[in-house]
């Protein structure tokens, strides 16, 4: 059965961007949204997290769970999903500050 999926991008390789259009919608910069089937949808997550290089991408379909989706991270974010007793939060992980006490 298909279901909807949305998968957020950030700085990825054109080939990706089009590769994705091929089965979903693109209705902002980055933003894709599509009604696949759990074949389909493993497939390009799986080509998106292989060619994500210096970008980010996010995938989120539903699932059985608690909060009815499920949430998958590629590349580098300053938001990071971390599992709390079955939930899934997002952790906001600071840039790194160059101000070193030592230093100073």
């Amino acid at each position: 059965m298909a279901n909807m999926t949305v998968i957020a991008t950030t700085a990825i390789p054109d080939h990706l961007r089009g590769a994705l259009t091929r089965w979903m919608t693109e209705p902002m910069p980055g933003l894709y949204v599509g009604t696949v089937s759990a074949r389909v949808r493993t497939e390009l997550w799986t080509a998106v997290a292989a060619s994500i290089d210096d970008g980010a991408a996010l995938l989120l379909h539903p699932d059985a769970n608690e909060q009815g989706f499920t949430l998958h991270t590629a590349g580098q974010r300053r938001r990071v999903p971390i599992d709390f007793d079955g939930l899934t939060l997002i952790a906001l992980n600071p840039a790194e500050t160059t101000n070193d006490p030592e230093t100073t």
